[in-house]
């Protein structure tokens, strides 16, 4: 006896086991599978996007001085039948808050390090640059677990010591002097 499970176009479907006791794994998204009755195990995994807020408080830059970046980023775990078993392998079983976890911190790791590399100026004038120095860094790491980052946007830098506020008015003053 068995039964004939069918998975939307949002999921993925894992079917091990079977009658003839192999290790093979069958991956479905969009369609059906047959598992046996106490001889197949099947899990499923979400193949919806992912919306992580990645925040990095109070890092150095290059030039030693704390700020603190917060993004937004849309990822979702790859359907390439090849990096939807490294998915599974990874993730299958897991809720989608643990999955996110997991992602997040590795974005924030580099984010963190290139915040680290570069000058107040740099990542305050062209966010949209360092984004995608982000993007490009992170996403090696991220679709070696199966992961594909869709999208990854800077929302918000600031500082405490008003540093980022001083540059707009040193900013301000060079203007002002030139139009005198």
């Amino acid at each position: 006896m068995g039964s004939c499970l069918t998975v939307g176009p949002n999921e993925a479907l894992v079917v091990s086991g079977g009658c003839s006791g192999s290790d093979q794994k069958t991956y479905v998204v969009g369609g059906w599978a047959w598992a046996w009755c106490f001889l197949s195990d099947t899990k499923r995994i979400t193949l919806e996007i992912m919306t992580l807020q990645p925040k990095c408080e109070s890092v150095e830059t290059a030039e030693g001085v704390a700020i603190t970046v917060t993004g937004v980023a849309q990822v979702k775990v790859m359907t390439d039948q090849d990096l939807l078993a490294i998915a599974c392998e990874q993730f299958l079983g897991k809720s989608v808050m643990e999955i996110k976890a997991v992602v997040l911190q590795t974005l924030e790791g580099h984010l963190r390090s290139i915040l680290g590399t570069l000058t107040v100026e740099q990542i305050y004038q062209d966010r949209d640059q360092f984004a995608q120095l982000v993007r490009e860094v992170a996403a090696p790491d991220v679709g070696r677990m199966g992961i594909e980052i869709l999208s990854f946007t800077i929302k918000d830098v600031y500082d405490r010591l008003d540093y980022l506020s001083s540059l707009g008015k040193t900013a301000f003053g060079s203007l002002s002097e030139t139009v005198i």
